[in-house]
């Protein structure tokens, strides 16, 4: 009973809100116009985000907390860049894979130098360099010498202790990229794939630049399908301006949320491309569900009653969508989001939103107001000039004639009144053919089926989910960082990059058994390590490397100032002198490199999570680090994390406004439907080779509201519906808001078709993700529910006419004459 008074109120209210705009049109079209222009203007001096880090690394993560630690205890000396110094920061720096057209040995230029298996080059002076994951395809000539290799990749590390520095060393990257590539031109025996720290912050960004064209294409088909969406052959009653309208509300409160973004210290990025395709789903529906509610009042009524009972029709509905989207983008702008990009995504598009909630309720209700009056009085709503009489029309041509057909009041008889908009193309084929189709008993055997082939496919895929943190998914294809990607994915995936392994106490090192425990820590790597190669110096020397603290310090000490064996490591330990000048080692590193396989990625996770467990109940106190651990560090959770409170909050409010609705069974067939829409949508973006990353994850976001936006109303009106049969109300409940959804539905795929054709990879995985949601929500709109509904709960009572004389039909008949003794006869019904 409460929650049909709660239904009853709200209405009403929204009627009175209807009737309120309809009484002030100009004001509430202008005010909207006035709001987008004046915060939209500054739109054009919008700044754009440098940092790919600050977007897509994890913001809380125990990586940058090791990051810290290791400068803390290794600062950086970048004038003297000593092989392996910068590996615990990125720094500047400009990098090359060289290779050959003919798979030739890139080491016949370096025959002074030779290798090991393992293979580690020995030096003209003696020293032993580690260089084996600089060497790609490398083949063994026997046990202890490498043949060939068919990639060298060399590794240029730049001066940044300043900000001049800073700006010489970007301005030497741009010009070394342009010198690798002139060279390629001039040399066609190798292959140069060049690479430095700016290039993955200009490919990430270059999407925006080569999306513009797209982005043209892609308005001017949805402008052209949504004013055909809104026409019909009647000049009168066709709307095609408010199709191009309500395309022009989207816009608006997407240009005010940029707007208010940018006065807000925001800046852009790449991925508020898929801004506009949220605000185009949700925005389009709802002015199609008004116009939908347009058709169902009465052409006798006031433009204000008409107006009046639309808001109170559809608004209610449009409210608590709209709600949904701000509570699951409102949860995804929260600090609970761990990855910027996402939670700046979901700011912007929950500002959105709710200026598209305003706009539509103020500047597209103004416009149906005016486009009423245009109707009321019968003009062209086009040229909204007056449509003669049809005995007018019958002298014109007919060119003229199908210009201006309509039907008016007068030539219509009452039964035929509410029928007048049949003639537009949607709803006739939904009325006449679909509805009666889709619930045919021999047809549901067979979506029944085709919806268990879909279960089964989706499970297949939810099976084989991955995380996706390859930074080159986000990134335009053709570019710099597609190419040494690509590359360095084929040379030298049998490598790890280069670990960092840090001991920050200070430890026996004179102690044989810490010696072991240092080893045993790092069995299974290859060691860039002063520590073994100091060993084994001792060793040759037949020096017991079991000795006292004093003699092994001292012999440290002076074997790194004196022997140039080991002076390339003396940025590797720290000494400290105490007060009886006894010194001692406080803390060192080593570099370790491990052996993987193709799965490069995630061997590598699995790896840094078993070091950092090690570094728990080990005896030596240590830490790991990578540059690339920040990005991995805790991706899977931060990136699912949104999703996840999405979710949450979804259910809660669903199971909030379980009191709101008139019947709470709404809700649940609108849980089971987001839960089978999202199962398919990630078990067959899956099988489409889209991850689970940061883009993704937002559009599973979106696809939770996309679904409540057009399945709701459906559900409503059918749970609602009583008596006559459940297929009767599926049918009525596809009349209704079957051609808004259909309308939003076909205006959204083809706004997202030029997207598939963008090159970048960012724009790919948004495209395939939002495809796949609007095409598994068509499906279960128009499929599935009309199917499933027509034998599962609620039940409905069939009315039975009951042929008790009592309750017979009296019809008495009035005869009028007119002044031309015309006859007409007016039936009154009475029971």
């Amino acid at each position: 009973m409460l929650r049909q008074v709660l239904h009853r109120g709200l209405g009403t209210s929204f009627s009175r809100l209807g009737h309120f705009v309809a009484s002030h049109p100009v004001f509430f079209a202008s005010a909207p116009v006035l709001i987008s222009i004046l915060l939209g203007a500054s739109f054009s001096r919008y700044q754009v985000e440098e940092s790919v880090e600050h977007l897509l690394a994890p913001t809380h993560s125990l990586a940058k907390i090791e990051r810290n630690l290791v400068d803390s205890l290794f600062p950086v000396n970048r004038s003297k860049h000593r092989l392996y110094s910068d590996l615990q920061t990125p720094g500047r720096y400009g990098r090359v894979i060289i290779t050959s057209f003919r798979k030739a040995n890139m080491l016949d230029q370096f025959q002074r130098i030779t290798q090991d298996h393992r293979p580690i080059t020995h030096l003209k002076d003696g020293r032993e360099v580690y260089n084996g994951h600089q060497l790609g395809g490398v083949t063994v000539h026997s046990k202890d010498r490498v043949k060939s290799a068919e990639a060298i990749q060399l590794t240029y590390y730049l001066q940044a202790i300043n900000s001049l520095n800073d700006m010489v060393a970007e301005k030497w990257e741009s010009i070394f990229c342009d010198t690798v590539e002139l060279f390629q031109k001039s040399n066609r025996k190798v292959k140069m794939y060049p690479f430095t720290s700016s290039s993955l912050k200009e490919d990430f960004q270059k999407t925006s630049r080569v999306s513009q064209r797209y982005l043209i294409t892609s308005l001017v088909l949805v402008v052209t399908l949504a004013i055909l969406c809104c026409s019909m052959q009647d000049c009168v009653r066709s709307k095609p301006w408010l199709g191009l309208l309500g395309l022009l509300t989207v816009t608006l409160a997407t240009l005010t949320a940029a707007g208010i973004i940018n006065l807000t210290g925001g800046k852009y990025n790449s991925t508020f491309l898929g801004i506009p395709f949220i605000m185009l789903g949700h925005g389009l529906y709802g002015t199609f569900e008004m116009l939908s509610s347009w058709r169902k009042t009465r052409e006798d009524q006031h433009v204000k009653e008409r107006t009046a009972a639309v808001f109170a029709d559809s608004m209610l509905s449009f409210s608590l969508t709209t709600a949904m989207y701000l509570v699951t983008f409102g949860i995804g702008a929260s600090p609970f989001t761990n990855i910027e990009a996402a939670r700046i995504f979901c700011c912007n598009s929950c500002i959105a939103i709710f200026f598209n909630y305003l706009y539509v309720l103020s500047f597209y209700g103004s416009s149906l107001v005016f486009t009423g009056y245009i109707e009321n009085n019968y003009q062209h709503s086009i040229f909204c000039r007056k449509v003669p009489k049809p005995e007018v029309l019958q002298e014109k041509p007919a060119w003229y004639r199908f210009l201006l057909t309509a039907k008016f009041s007068e030539d219509t008889a009452d039964a035929e009144e509410t029928n007048t908009y049949e003639s537009h193309l949607l709803v006739w084929f939904l009325k006449r053919y679909y509805c009666d189709w889709i619930t045919n008993t021999y047809v549901k055997p067979f979506v029944v089926l085709f919806y268990l082939v879909y279960i089964s496919f989706a499970l297949m895929g939810y099976l084989q989910v991955s995380e996706g943190s390859d930074l080159s998914n986000i990134v335009a294809t053709a570019t710099r960082t597609i190419e040494y990607t690509t590359a360095q994915q084929k040379y030298f995936s049998n490598y790890s990059p280069v670990i960092g392994f840090y001991i920050y106490e200070s430890i026996e090192y004179w102690n044989t058994s810490v010696q072991e425990d240092v080893l045993e820590y790092t069995k299974g790597f290859v060691r860039i390590s002063w520590f073994e190669s100091y060993l084994n110096y001792l060793r040759k020397l037949n020096i017991s490397t079991g000795l006292p603290k004093k003699n092994f310090t001292d012999m440290l000490r002076n074997s790194f100032l004196k022997t140039p064996q080991f002076a390339h490591f003396s940025e590797d330990i720290i000494f400290s002198k105490k007060y009886n000048n006894e010194v001692d080692v406080v803390a060192s590193r080593m570099f370790l490199v491990a052996k993987t396989m193709e799965t490069k990625r995630e061997e590598l996770y699995d790896l840094l999570e078993t070091l950092r467990k090690l570094s728990l109940t080990s005896k030596v106190k240590f830490i790991v680090f990578n540059p690339s651990f920040v990005y991995m560090d805790r991706y899977a959770s931060s990136v699912g994390a949104p999703l996840q409170n999405s979710c949450i909050s979804a259910l809660f409010l669903l199971f909030f406004s379980a009191f709101l609705v008139a019947d709470s069974l709404i809700n649940v067939w609108l849980t089971l439907t987001v839960a089978s829409v999202e199962f398919g949508v990630i078990g067959f973006m899956t099988l489409w080779k889209v991850e689970l990353d940061c883009i993704s994850v937002l559009c599973l976001i979106y696809g939770i509201n996309y679904t409540i936006d057009n399945c709701a109303p459906l559900l409503s009106t059918f749970v609602l519906g009583k008596e006559f049969t459940r297929t009767k109300w599926v049918k009525n409940a596809l009349e209704v808001h079957g051609v808004a959804i259909l309308q939003s539905y076909l205006c959204y795929i083809v706004g997202l078709i030029p997207l598939a054709a963008v090159p970048s990879n960012l724009t790919r995985t948004l495209f395939r993700c939002l495809f796949l949601i609007a095409l598994v929500t068509f499906f279960h709109c128009f499929a599935i529910l009309p199917v499933i509904l027509t034998f599962l709960p609620p039940s409905k009572k069939k009315r039975k006419e009951k042929k008790n004389p009592e309750n017979r039909e009296e019809i008495e008949c009035v005869e009028m004459v007119d002044m031309d003794s015309t006859r007409v006869v007016d039936q009154i019904t009475t029971v």
